[in-house]
């Protein structure tokens, strides 16, 4: 391991106990940051609800830490916008941000328009579909951004069970993400959880970067953060254990490509010649191949984008 990830790891590596909560307040209170909680969300009734819950309850009536709470619904067929409401988030659907510049569909697309209806100095990103959430993750990856002015980006770091075995989720990060970032990137080889997707950044850094559309948002908003702050600007907070919906085989598949696809226009800002990933399943006469196209779009930094930039001025 590179000396200057060995010496990341230990001065910018934490746990969520690191900073106790009364620590955290009174930071937010001396420099009068605010902090925007963003869940995007696609079809999570069965556990939005509950987390907009817990981070009201814990952050915002029993402390004062988070300013406000914002779902965005990238158009979802079951309840999650009325569960999330009767919650206490407010609901912004996909579609009704930015009207003039069509969606599409992916979840950076989602993280990318958040920032033109949230307010925070600090936008904190939760994934909507976690089980026994607990607002640590909320409160942890948040702390060092308003304890620490020289930090600018924290990853919330965890175990992630699947089928009861420790340590066997995140099959993408191993199988793709750290090979790639071990192999081009390696001082960002210190991230347990590179592409997880509860973290938090300033609104300051946030709108410079650009945000491809879909699963490689992650891998790209560090690669970009690393090369516009320097790797000392980004920190990773230990939060426990994350519990979530797992997906099959061929939907990481179609991550894995898409991140791939990130990484590749980073390296070398050039084109693939085939944006797309055929799979097979078994049908009724045999193996049957299906292709997906992979995410090819980035939006440009927000800051570039005329209606940011009037609302900021007004």
């Amino acid at each position: 391991m590179l000396e200057e990830v060995e010496r990341w790891l230990s001065t910018r590596s934490w746990s969520v106990t690191d900073r106790p909560l009364h620590q955290i307040l009174a930071a937010k209170q001396r420099t009068g940051r605010t902090v925007s909680v963003v869940l995007p969300a696609l079809n999570e009734e069965e556990t939005v609800g509950d987390i907009v819950a817990i981070i009201r309850h814990d952050l915002m009536q029993q402390v004062p830490l988070v300013d406000e709470i914002v779902v965005v619904d990238s158009g979802s067929t079951d309840r999650t916008s009325a569960v999330a409401a009767s919650a206490g988030a407010r609901v912004v659907h996909r579609d009704e941000i930015l009207p003039r510049l069509p969606a599409v569909p992916g979840k950076g697309e989602v993280l990318w328009r958040s920032l033109l209806v949230t307010t925070g100095d600090i936008v904190c990103f939760i994934d909507a579909d976690l089980k026994e959430f607990s607002s640590d993750f909320v409160s942890g990856i948040v702390g060092p951004l308003l304890t620490d002015p020289g930090i600018d980006l924290v990853k919330g770091m965890y175990d992630r069970p699947l089928a009861g075995a420790t340590g066997q989720g995140g099959r993408v990060t191993e199988l793709m993400a750290r090979p790639l970032l071990n192999m081009h990137w390696p001082q960002l080889a210190g991230f347990v959880q590179p592409l997880g997707g509860e973290y938090a950044a300033r609104r300051s850094l946030l709108e410079q970067l650009p945000f491809p559309v879909g699963y490689g948002v992650e891998l790209g908003m560090l690669v970009d953060a690393l090369h516009l702050v320097g790797l000392d600007a980004l920190a990773q907070v230990d939060v426990g254990v994350r519990k979530h919906r797992h997906q099959d085989g061929q939907a990481l598949g179609r991550m894995a490509a898409a991140i791939y696809r990130t990484a590749q226009l980073r390296l070398a800002r050039g084109h693939l010649i085939r944006p797309s990933l055929t799979q097979f399943e078994r049908g009724e006469d045999g193996f049957e191949p299906r292709t997906y196209s992979v995410d090819t779009e980035e939006r440009p930094p927000m800051v570039e984008i005329a209606e940011y930039a009037e609302r900021k001025v007004a």
